[in-house]
């Protein structure tokens, strides 16, 4: 009856930085939009934290990504850095175990940011929503915009 009042599902942005415009990253898997639509971010910080509530059902082994379940169906996946999974793990510390329900803003991995910059990984770490062809529609933020994690509203989803 009132559907007008559905604006979407927000997704808030998992680090601090400035907002990339998907289609600008270097690694085709990401830019051509294969594993999924979203943005990407320029990262500034050293923690990556959930982008909403739900069940974090897995983080990698290495580390340099980690994926979000929301109860409306909504498959969240945040990679970190490009070419980060060369690294083995070395350089992320896992702060929450996978298989648990956690809150927009929980911290999930912190980087040792010269570490990755030492080893030539680009700090530009996609979000994505995986299964994007299943919503209604899909909405991002403009390139450049200023983001602080667990605040900023990055993509907003319609189930």
């Amino acid at each position: 009856m009132f559907k007008f009042l559905n604006k979407g599902i927000h997704l808030v942005s998992p680090a601090d930085g400035i907002l990339v415009d998907l289609s600008d990253v270097k690694d085709p898997v990401f830019s051509q939009k294969m594993a999924g639509e979203g943005i990407a971010i320029d990262v500034t910080g050293d923690t990556f934290v959930a982008s909403a509530d739900g069940f974090l059902n897995f983080i990698f082994e290495t580390n340099h990504a980690f994926g979000m379940l929301l109860e409306s169906g909504i498959e969240v996946l945040v990679h970190i850095g490009l070419d980060t999974v060369n690294l083995k793990g070395e350089g992320f510390e896992r702060l929450v175990s996978p298989d648990t329900h956690i809150k927009a803003g929980t911290p999930v991995i912190r980087i040792d940011r010269e570490r990755l910059l030492s080893h030539g990984c680009s700090l530009i770490s996609p979000v994505l929503v995986t299964n994007h062809d299943s919503l209604k529609s899909i909405r991002v933020e403009p390139s450049g915009t200023a983001l602080k994690q667990g605040v900023t509203h990055v993509i907003t989803c319609r189930p």
